[in-house]
This record gives C-alpha cells, structure tokens and sequence, in this order.
C-alpha cells in the first residue's frame, strides 16, 4: 500500500512537471501560459482527489476483509483449544 502510494505520487509529480515544461516552451503569450498552468493544476487537483478517494476506499475494504480473516482466525484457534479441553478431560466411564 505504501509503495502504491509513492507510486502514484511520482507519476503525478512527473506528470505535471512534464506538462508544465511543455506550456512553457510553447509559442503563446505569457497570459495563456499562465491561464494553461492554471488550468492544469486545477485537473490534476481533482485527479489527485479521486485518487485519494479510491485509496481511502481501498483500504477500507482492505480493513475489512482483515477483520473477516482475524474473526475465522480467532474462531478456528478457539476450536483447537475446545478440542484439546476435550482430549484432557478424563472420560465419564474410564474407571
């Protein structure tokens, strides 16, 4: 999850850092350059966001089938330690 994270936020940076040169490289004036960046930053706010969202809701499921594991988990050791109760407890009718 983490190495996820830094994932996408390399391609993000990368991302923006490429656009950004090539607005400034491009033949227009410095006002539509600035209103392009502008413009820019806002979509990759929004990208970022959703990105958030699903990771957010990721690891929410994430969470969640690790409770469900932890449960069957914690249910099958109780098994085992009833089971083995049972092994030690003399029988009724053995003397």
């Amino acid at each position: 999850m983490k190495y996820t994270g830094l994932f996408l936020g390399g391609l993000i940076t990368g991302a923006a850092l490429g656009a950004s040169l090539a607005l400034l490289y491009a033949p227009q004036t410095g006002k539509e350059t600035r209103d392009q960046v502008k413009a820019k930053i806002k979509e990759m706010e929004t990208e970022l966001q959703q990105l958030r969202e699903k990771v957010k809701v990721k690891g929410g499921e994430l969470k969640e089938e690790m409770k469900v594991k932890m449960n069957e988990i914690e249910k099958k050791i109780e098994n085992l330690i009833n089971e083995y109760k049972k092994n030690l407890e003399p029988s009724h009718g053995a003397n």
